[in-house]
C-alpha cells in the first residue's frame, strides 16, 4: 500500500511540473534580439559547436551544455577574463589543474573541452540537476555548499539568494541561451525532477537527502588528516562513510559524506588537506 501511495504522489508531482517551472525558474529575456544574438554566435562557430556537442554526447551529457561555453566565452578560445579565466570554457588555473590541464593549455579547445566534459559530469553526479551544475561551475563547490547551508536547502531556487550576484546572473544567461536554442524545457524538467527526488529521499531518511552532503575524493586524501583539519573524531568520519577505506584502496576514489555544516569547511580546505596528505605520506 505504501508503494502504491508513493506512485500516486509521484504521478501527481510530475503532473505539476509545468506549474513548478513557472513558479521557480524561467528565462528572464525571451526577446527576439536576445534569441537572434545567441543563435548568431552559434551559427558563426559551427565547427567548434559541433565538436563540443559531439564531445558531450560521447559521455552521455546533454548538448545544451554547449550553451555554457556560449555564455562563458562566445566560443572564443583566446579570451581571458578580468579574473584570469582563459579559453572557451574559461578555466581558472586551480580548476584546470585539478584535472591535469596545465595553465598554458587552457586555450586548447580539444584538451579544455575534454576536461570540461569530465568536470561537468562530476558536478552532475553531485548535484543531479544542470541548473546547480552551471552555478557551481561559475562560483565553485565551496560557495554552493555555504549557500545551501545558509538556506538550509539543496534547491537552487531557495539557496540562490546566498550566491554571488555574478553567479545568479550567469544562471539567468544560461536559461536565456537555452530558451534561444529551444532547450529550456529540458533544463527545467531536469531541475524539477531532481527536486521531486530530493523531497522523497529526505522524507525516507536517505543520506542523500538533507542530512549529509557529498563530494568526491581520491586516494591521495588521508582520512586522518581530514579529521584533524576539520577537528572531528576519526570514528565519526568512518561512521559517515562506511567502507570508504576499502573503496579508496580498491578504486582510487570514493564518494565522501559529511554533515552539511562541515562540508563548506572541507571544500574550502580541500587543496590544503590534499597537499598535507601527499606531503606527510611521503615521509
Amino acid at each position: 500500500m505504501k508503494i502504491f501511495t508513493k506512485i500516486i504522489l509521484m504521478t501527481y508531482f510530475l503532473s505539476c511540473f509545468q506549474t513548478f517551472q513557472a513558479q521557480f525558474l524561467s528565462a528572464s529575456d525571451t526577446s527576439e534580439s536576445s534569441v537572434r544574438r545567441y543563435k548568431s554566435i552559434i551559427n558563426s562557430n559551427k565547427e567548434i559547436v559541433q565538436f563540443i556537442e559531439n564531445s558531450l554526447a560521447s559521455k552521455g551529457l546533454p548538448k545544451h551544455l554547449r550553451n555554457l561555453a556560449l555564455i562563458e566565452s562566445h566560443f572564443d578560445r583566446n579570451i581571458t577574463s578580468n579574473a584570469g579565466a582563459v579559453g572557451v570554457w574559461q578555466f581558472m588555473t586551480s580548476h584546470a589543474n585539478q584535472y591535469g590541464l596545465t595553465e598554458d593549455r587552457r586555450n586548447d579547445l580539444y584538451r579544455s573541452t575534454k576536461v570540461a566534459v569530465v568536470s561537468l559530469g562530476n558536478l552532475y553526479k553531485k548535484y543531479n540537476n544542470w541548473v546547480t551544475v552551471v552555478a557551481a561551475y561559475n562560483c565553485g563547490e565551496g560557495n554552493i555548499a555555504k549557500a545551501m547551508q545558509s538556506a538550509n536547502s539543496t534547491q537552487y531556487h531557495v539557496f540562490s539568494k546566498y550566491l554571488p550576484t555574478e553567479t545568479i546572473n550567469h544562471v539567468k544567461k544560461y536559461l536565456n541561451a537555452c530558451y534561444a536554442t529551444g532547450e529550456l524545457n529540458n533544463v527545467l524538467t531536469n531541475y524539477n525532477s531532481s527536486r521531486m527526488k530530493k523531497i522523497f529521499d529526505s522524507r525516507s531518511g536517505r543520506k542523500d537527502g538533507s542530512f549529509l552532503s557529498e563530494t568526491e575524493i581520491n586516494a591521495g586524501f588521508n582520512l586522518k588528516i581530514i579529521a584533524e583539519e576539520l577537528n572531528v573524531d576519526m570514528n565519526k568520519i568512518l561512521s559517515w562513510n562506511p567502507g570508504i577505506e576499502e573503496e579508496l584502496q580498491t578504486n582510487g576514489e570514493s564518494i565522501f559524506y559529511l554533515p552539511t555544516d562541515l562540508m563548506p569547511d572541507f571544500l574550502l580546505r580541500k587543496n590544503t588537506i590534499l597537499s598535507r596528505s601527499i606531503k606527510e605520506g611521503t615521509k
